[in-house]
């Protein structure tokens, strides 16, 4: 094999997350930052948070109460 064609490897490299969460794991990189982890993410925590910035989910909820209507 060639010698000096993998990158460097860190073992401890730590993670922080942007609700603050901080991990170790090895990586290629020494820090990394992240958005979301399974301390914020909904799926692990259990609590679903609806980011709708423009009425998204109430119109999607008024077509769909229309709808239902209609077909009865």
């Amino acid at each position: 094999m060639k010698s000096d064609t993998h990158p460097t490897y860190f073992p401890e490299a730590k993670v922080v997350c942007a609700c603050g969460n901080a991990f170790a794991v090895g990586s290629t990189k020494e820090k990394l930052e992240v958005e979301i982890c399974s301390a914020c993410h909904p799926f692990y925590t259990g609590n679903e948070k609806v980011l709708d910035a423009a009425g998204r989910v109430e119109k999607f909820k008024a077509r769909r109460a229309a709808a239902t209507k209609k077909s009865k």
